[in-house]
C-alpha cells in the first residue's frame, strides 16, 4: 500500500487531484484509516489512474471519463483513441509551426516596409507550354497548410504516372492556381501540379491531364529564395513593381510558380520563380 503522496508521485499527478478524484467517486483509495483519515492506494490502482489521465488527455471531461471507466473501455480501444488524439495534436502542431513561420516572415516584411528593392523584377514573355498535370482543391489562402497539403502529394503521383507511360518531363516543375468557387463568396482554389512535356503522344488513360498553358505576352517575374510559406514577401515585391510601373495583373492575380531548385526537405534553400501575367498599361 502507498500513502496518497507516494501514489501521487508514482502516478505523476498531484495530491490535490487524487483528493478530487476521491471526492467525485472516480478513483477511491483502496483503504482509508478510520482514525487518521489517511488515504492509502494499491499498486494495481495505477492502471486505473493511467486510464483516467489518458482519457483526460484525449479531451474528455471527468464526467465522461467516469462513464468510460464504468463501461470498461478495453486497452485496444483506448490505444486507438490515444493514437487518433496523437495524430490530431501532431497535425495541430504542424499547422501552428507554419503559422508561426508566417508570422515571423510578416513581421520582417513590416520592418522592411519602405525599403523594398524591386530592381530584380524582370518583365518578360513566356511561351506556350505543354504540360502534364494533376489537380486538387484547396480551401483558401486563409488556411496556411491547405495549399501545400493538397498540392505537394500531386507531384510524386504525377511523376509515377508519367514514368509508367514513358512520358518524360522537359523542364522544371510548375504550380498554377485557378479560382474554383462552389458557391457565391466561396474562396476555394484549384491547385495544379504540372511538368512540361514534349510533343510526344500520351495515352488517353494515362491518369493525368495534358494541357497547353497559353503564352503570356508580358509577365512580371522575380526569384523567390526560401520556403514557399514565405512567398508573400516576393509577392509584395512584385505587387509594388506592377503598381509603380502602371500595369495591372490579369485576374484573378495568382502567380505561377516554377520550381527551379527544390532540395528535398531543405525548404529554406528552395529557389522558385514567381510569374504574374500582366495586362497592358493602356488597359487600365
Amino acid at each position: 500500500m502507498f500513502s496518497i503522496g507516494e501514489f501521487a508521485g508514482l502516478g505523476r499527478v498531484s495530491v490535490r487531484m487524487l483528493r478530487h478524484y476521491d471526492a467525485i467517486g472516480l478513483l477511491r483509495p483502496a483503504h482509508v484509516d478510520p482514525y487518521s483519515g489517511y488515504r492509502f492506494y494499491a499498486a494495481e490502482q495505477l492502471r486505473l489512474l493511467n486510464r483516467v489521465t489518458a482519457l483526460k488527455d484525449l479531451g474528455f471531461s471527468l464526467h465522461q471519463v467516469q462513464t468510460l471507466i464504468d463501461e470498461k473501455v478495453d486497452p485496444a480501444e483506448l490505444r486507438g483513441m490515444l493514437r487518433l488524439r496523437r495524430a490530431e495534436l501532431a497535425a495541430r502542431m504542424e499547422q501552428d509551426t507554419v503559422r508561426l513561420t508566417q508570422v515571423d516572415a510578416r513581421l520582417r516584411m513590416i520592418e522592411s516596409e519602405g525599403h523594398m528593392d524591386t530592381a530584380d523584377v524582370v518583365l518578360k514573355s513566356i511561351p506556350a507550354t505543354r504540360v502534364a498535370t494533376l489537380a486538387a482543391t484547396a480551401t483558401s489562402y486563409d488556411h496556411p497548410t491547405s495549399i501545400s497539403e493538397n498540392l505537394s502529394p500531386l507531384y510524386p503521383r504525377l511523376m509515377e504516372l508519367m514514368e509508367k507511360h514513358g512520358v518524360p518531363m522537359t523542364g522544371s516543375p510548375i504550380a498554377y492556381y485557378t479560382a474554383a468557387p462552389v458557391s457565391p463568396g466561396d474562396e476555394t482554389i484549384g491547385v495544379h501540379a504540372a511538368f512540361p512535356i514534349g510533343d510526344g503522344p500520351v495515352p488517353g488513360d494515362a491518369g493525368f491531364d495534358v494541357v497547353v498553358l497559353p503564352p503570356v505576352r508580358q509577365a512580371a517575374t522575380a526569384i523567390h529564395h526560401g520556403a514557399m510559406s514565405e512567398a508573400f514577401r516576393t509577392g509584395q515585391k512584385l505587387a509594388e513593381w506592377i503598381d509603380d510601373n502602371g500595369y495591372r495583373a490579369v485576374e484573378p492575380g495568382f502567380a505561377v510558380e516554377v520550381y527551379l531548385d527544390c532540395p528535398p526537405g531543405e525548404f529554406d534553400k528552395w529557389v522558385t520563380e514567381l510569374q504574374v501575367p500582366l495586362q497592358e498599361p493602356s488597359a487600365r
